[in-house]
């Protein structure tokens, strides 16, 4: 009876292990996106309305030093954990002065050894800030990119409110809206598509910051909403060359995930089971606010304006490419208000207070099975 016993287990032991030797090994590479808040260096740009970063202003050498420390510390984190051991290979950014402060973000001894490349551009944006593209280039090769301006134009009457409509309380940002006196145009972010080789397989990422609700959600929609349908128009152009291209979408988008501008002019899908075609794009996102997830507060009340979302063929491919498995949002406690009346809120960055950002950033994770 005992060398049965013996034999079963010798059995279990050695079937057991057969199993875990023909277990697959999947590649994983997560892709973030990082509000990055007044990210601004000391110099006055005579170009800009930076003037309240700069040393007048109490803005230092010393403080924008302590910011790239927080920011390195972040990014250099997100996604780790029990699924992921390394660093984003790709990371979307905004609030960004220029390409020097990336520049001296990716010298930071908690990214330097990652080896960090940058696509970047300036916008048109009066108070200067861009959005920007940083890969690590071990695993992600650029092998195009371009800056596309949102032309979006001032209207008297679009803005008036409707007959018996009260007009709405305006909401407090420092994205102050530049308005040309000649063209009426308003001057905001262009939006950054990068396309390139993520291990060998072409990808395309659009890098988004529309425009700020300023004056109003209501009265400002239409040009959240003019933003949504220039990411769709490049979303277009990118099938019209591949009818199967991979795009990603991310940035903060200013709206929620249930805005005009997200569900009608971007044409967003909460659930994977509504993507019919390749152009159609998933928001892993959606799900999470209905429970109640956040990624910056506003008035008590929290919403996710910083978005990630994947084409079809990331969702309904095999695992014999990249294939989205997983998103998240990253928020741990040192990123975190514990007092006061913001307690719970993101530990925000002023000229007066280095934190980190009034958002949190977001991470999905790509993953493909290795051969």
């Amino acid at each position: 009876m005992r060398i049965k016993n013996y034999i079963a287990l010798f059995v279990a032991f050695f079937s057991i292990n057969a199993v875990f030797s023909q277990a697959k090994k999947y590649k994983i590479n997560t892709v973030a996106f990082y509000n990055c808040e007044n990210f601004f260096d000391t110099i006055n740009d005579p170009n800009t309305n930076d003037e309240d970063f700069t040393p007048e202003r109490g803005w230092s050498s010393a403080k924008y030093k302590q910011k790239i420390e927080n920011l390195g510390l972040v990014l250099s984190q997100i996604g780790i954990g029990d699924k992921q051991s390394e660093p984003p290979t790709i990371i979307g950014v905004s609030e960004i002065e220029n390409r020097g402060v990336l520049e001296d973000l990716i010298k930071n001894h908690q990214m330097i050894d990652k080896d960090y490349g940058i696509v970047h551009f300036e916008s048109p944006d009066k108070r200067g800030i861009d959005v920007g593209f940083l890969y690590r280039k071990k695993y992600f090769k650029p092998t195009s990119f371009i800056n596309v301006p949102l032309l979006i134009y001032k209207d008297e009457e679009a803005d008036k409110p409707k007959k018996g409509e009260k007009a709405e309380v305006e909401e407090i940002t420092t994205d102050k809206a530049v308005v040309d006196k000649t063209t009426n145009r308003i001057y905001t972010r262009d939006q950054l598509l990068v396309t390139g080789l993520l291990d060998g397989e072409e990808i395309n990422v659009i890098v988004d910051h529309w425009p700020s609700r300023l004056g109003g959600e209501k009265k400002s929609s239409r040009l959240r909403e003019a933003a949504g349908a220039l990411t769709r128009r490049i979303m277009d152009s990118l099938y019209r060359i591949n009818p199967k291209a991979k795009i990603i979408v991310l940035g903060d988008l200013n709206d929620g995930t249930l805005n005009r501008s997200v569900k009608v002019a971007l044409g967003a899908k909460g659930k994977k089971s509504e993507l019919a075609k390749p152009s159609d794009i998933y928001n892993p996102f959606e799900e999470m606010a209905k429970k109640g997830n956040a990624t910056l507060f506003y008035r008590d009340a929290g919403d996710i304006f910083d978005h990630i979302m994947l084409t079809e063929p990331f969702i309904n491919g095999d695992y014999s490419t990249f294939h989205y498995w997983f998103a998240g949002i990253y928020n741990k406690p040192f990123m975190i208000q514990t007092t006061g009346q913001y307690k719970g809120y993101p530990l925000r960055h002023s000229a007066n207070e280095v934190g980190f950002s009034d958002h949190f950033p977001v991470y999905v994770y790509l993953i493909k099975e290795l051969k």
